[in-house]
C-alpha cells in the first residue's frame, strides 16, 4: 500500500467556524494565499480546494443559485454543487476532491488532504556539479526538446514534420536541418501523451524507417498513447510503458520518473529527470500536473504557455458568438492563462524557466479566419510577467537550434555564455509547409467505397458506442468554406435511443448541429480517429441550443471511442449480401475499398 501523509491546508480558530453561513463559505490561507470552500449544513461541513477541475479556474458566488449550493467557475462558468461535490453543469462530468474536515477540542477546525509521499523523494541524491558542456538543452520546434545528459541524448515529443489535429495545426518554427537525424540518433524519446503534436506520426514514419527499435518511453494511462499505432504506417518496436511515479534508472547518473494530470490522467503526462542530482521538470500540457504537488526548485522548469489549443469558442457561432465576442473572451482566457502560469512558476520556485509547447500556427490558407482569431500568448510576455513577480528566476525564451549549458548556467544565472542562440542568418520562423501532400492525403478518404452505401452512418455510430444521453446532434459535410455540399451526408444521431430520424424528435432535448469539412471527416469516420482531429483542429462549425457543454459527448468521442477501427470489411459484405443475396461474393482484402497514402 502506498504510504499516505497528511497536509493541512488551512486552519479555522472557533471564532472563525462561528461566524461560518449556513450554505457556501470562500476561505483564504492568509499564509500561502491558496482558496477553500466550505459548505455548512445542520448536519456538518463539507469542504474542497477553490479550484476548478476542468482547467484550474477560480469559482465565484452563482447569482443564479437560490439553493446557496452551487458556485461557478470564473473561466468557462462550469458549476459545482458543493453538497454533493458534483458538477453540475457540464452534467455527467467530474466530481471535486473533497477534503477532510477535521473538528479540533477547542473549536477550530483543520481542512486536511490525504496524499501520497511525494515519489521523487524516494532514493534522493545530492547534486554533483556539472561541467560546461555536460548537459546541454537545445531546442527544436514546439515541444521538442532535445537533453544532452552526459554520454546519452534524451528527446521530448518530436514533431518535427507535418500538421498536427489532421490539417489544423502547423509548426510555427522552422527545426534545424538535421532535427530529425538528432531524433533518429537519440538514446531514448519520452512522448508525454496521444495528442498529435505530441505523438507525430508523420514525423515517428521517418523514425520506424530508419530506427525502428530506438527506446520510447510513454506513461501508463488508460487510454494508451500508441493505441493507433497498429493502424498506422509507423512500425516501432521499443515501445515502453512504464508506471506513475517510479523511478526509471537508465544510468548510475541518469533517471526519470512520469507522473500524470490531475485532471486528464487517462491521457496527459509530465516528466522529471535528473542527472547527477540535478532535475529537470517538464509539466507539458497538464493542466494540473500530479494534482499540482511538483518538486521544488528544480533547476530547470519547461511548460507550455500559448493557449488557444481548443476549437472553442472560434469555431462556435450563433448566439453570443460574434467576432467582439471571441475577441474580448480570447483575450481574457490569454491573460488569466498568463498569469496562472506566471504564479505556478513562481510557486515552484526552478532555477530556470522556459515556456515551450505552444509554437503553432493555423498556417493554411482556408484557416485564415482561425488565425487571425486565435490570438495566443507569447513566450515573452510570459516570461517578462515572471521577471517581475519573481526576478529571481532565470527565463529562457528558446529559439530553434538555441542551447542552454545547464551546468554554466547553476554557476551563474547572468553568464551570457549559459545560452548559444541559433547562428545569425539562421531560418527562425516556417514560411513553407507541405499542404498539398496531407490535404491529398485526408481527401483520399472522400472516393473511399464505404460511403456509397448511406448505412454507413448507423455502422460508426453503433460503433462508436455511445447512447442514452439526451442529445440529438446534426452533423453536416461541408466543403473548406463550411458551405454544405449538394453530394455530402446531412443526417441526424439521437444518442438517447442512437436512433438516426429524418426530424429532430418532438420531446425536448438538447440540440448540436455541426458542420465538418468532408476530408477531415471521412478520414476520421473510416480510420475510428478520436474527434480531437476535427475539434481541436478547427476542422468544423458548430452551434448548440442550448448554449451548454456537453461533457459526456466530447468526452466520449475525444478520448473514449473503441481501441479497434470500425470493421469496414465486415460492413461491405454486409452491404453486398443485402444488395445481392443471390449472387457468390468474394471476401474483399483490407483497403480494396479505399486507396490511403
Amino acid at each position: 500500500m502506498t504510504s499516505q501523509r497528511a497536509m493541512v491546508l488551512l486552519s479555522l480558530d472557533a471564532e472563525a467556524v462561528g461566524s461560518l453561513k449556513d450554505g457556501v463559505n470562500f476561505q483564504k490561507n492568509p499564509e500561502d494565499r491558496k482558496c477553500y470552500i466550505i459548505y455548512k449544513t445542520s448536519n456538518g461541513l463539507k469542504a474542497c480546494k477553490n479550484q476548478c477541475k476542468h482547467q484550474g479556474g477560480l469559482f465565484i458566488k452563482d447569482i443564479e443559485d437560490l439553493d446557496g449550493r452551487t458556485v461557478k467557475c470564473t473561466k468557462h462558468n462550469w458549476k459545482l454543487n458543493v453538497s454533493t461535490m458534483k458538477y453540475v453543469n457540464p452534467p455527467d462530468s467530474f466530481l471535486q476532491d473533497e477534503l477532510e474536515v477535521e473538528i479540533l477540542d477547542d473549536g477550530g477546525l483543520q481542512l486536511i488532504e490525504l496524499s501520497p509521499i511525494d515519489p521523487w523523494l524516494d532514493d534522493p541524491r545530492e547534486p554533483l556539479e556539472l561541467q560546461e558542456g555536460e548537459v546541454k538543452v537545445t531546442y527544436l520546434t514546439h515541444a521538442c526538446m532535445e537533453l544532452q545528459l552526459g554520454p546519452r541524448r534524451f528527446m521530448f515529443d518530436p514533431w518535427l514534420t507535418g500538421p498536427a489535429f489532421a490539417r489544423g495545426w502547423w509548426l510555427l518554427h522552422e527545426p534545424p536541418a538535421d532535427s530529425l537525424d538528432r531524433l533518429c540518433a537519440a538514446d531514448l524519446i519520452y512522448i508525454s501523451h496521444m495528442h498529435s503534436d505530441h505523438l507525430s506520426y508523420p514525423t515517428l514514419k521517418v523514425l520506424s524507417e530508419r530506427r525502428p527499435d530506438v527506446p520510447i518511453y510513454v506513461g501508463d494511462t488508460s487510454r494508451a498513447v500508441f493505441w493507433y499505432l497498429e493502424q498506422s504506417q509507423v512500425k516501432l518496436t521499443n515501445i515502453n510503458v512504464v508506471p506513475f511515479g517510479v523511478w526509471q534508472n537508465i544510468d548510475e547518473d541518469l533517471r526519470f520518473m512520469i507522473l500524470m494530470d490531475g485532471v486528464h490522467p487517462e491521457m496527459d503526462t509530465c516528466i522529471i529527470v535528473e542527472y547527477k542530482g540535478h532535475m529537470i521538470l517538464n509539466t507539458v500540457d497538464c493542466t494540473r500536473p500530479n494534482g499540482g504537488r511538483l518538486p521544488q526548485n528544480v533547476d530547470l522548469m519547461m511548460s507550455d504557455f500559448a493557449g488557444g489549443a481548443s476549437g472553442f469558442p472560434m469555431t462556435f457561432s450563433g448566439g453570443k458568438y460574434s467576432d467582439s465576442w471571441k475577441e474580448d473572451f480570447i483575450k481574457n482566457e490569454r491573460k488569466k492563462l498568463l498569469n496562472y502560469k506566471a504564479l505556478l512558476v513562481k510557486s515552484q520556485q526552478p532555477t530556470i524557466y522556459c515556456p515551450f509547447a505552444g509554437y503553432f500556427t493555423e498556417a493554411h490558407p482556408s484557416d485564415r479566419y482561425i488565425r487571425d482569431t486565435n490570438v495566443k500568448n507569447s513566450a515573452e510576455d510570459l516570461n517578462a510577467l515572471i521577471n517581475k513577480l519573481a526576478p529571481n528566476i532565470k527565463t529562457w525564451t528558446p529559439k530553434p537550434g538555441s542551447v542552454l549549458d545547464l551546468g554554466v548556467a547553476l554557476r551563474d544565472p547572468t553568464n551570457s555564455e549559459a545560452i548559444t542562440n541559433p547562428p545569425a542568418g539562421a531560418k527562425i520562423y516556417k514560411d513553407s509547409w507541405d499542404f498539398d501532400l496531407y490535404v491529398d492525403e485526408l481527401n483520399s478518404a472522400i472516393s473511399c467505397e464505404i460511403f456509397k452505401h448511406q448505412s454507413w452512418i448507423q455502422f460508426y455510430y453503433t460503433w462508436a458506442g455511445f447512447q442514452n444521453y439526451n442529445l440529438v446532434v446534426r452533423v453536416i459535410e461541408t466543403d473548406d468554406e463550411f458551405e454544405t455540399l449538394t453530394d455530402g451526408y446531412d443526417y441526424l444521431v439521437d444518442f438517447l435511443d442512437l436512433s438516426f430520424p429524418t426530424k429532430r424528435p418532438d420531446r425536448e432535448h438538447s440540440y448540436i448541429e455541426v458542420k465538418n469539412r468532408i476530408g477531415v471527416m471521412r478520414y476520421v469516420v473510416l480510420h475510428g480517429r478520436l474527434w480531437d482531429d476535427l475539434y481541436i483542429g478547427f476542422q468544423n462549425r458548430i452551434s448548440r441550443d442550448p448554449d451548454i457543454y456537453h461533457h459526456k459527448f466530447w468526452n466520449h468521442f475525444q478520448t473514449e471511442l473503441p481501441v479497434d477501427r470500425p470493421d469496414w470489411d465486415q460492413f461491405l459484405q454486409q452491404e453486398t449480401s443485402i444488395q445481392e443475396p443471390d449472387t457468390p461474393q468474394e471476401e474483399p482484402n483490407q483497403w480494396s475499398y479505399c486507396v490511403v497514402l
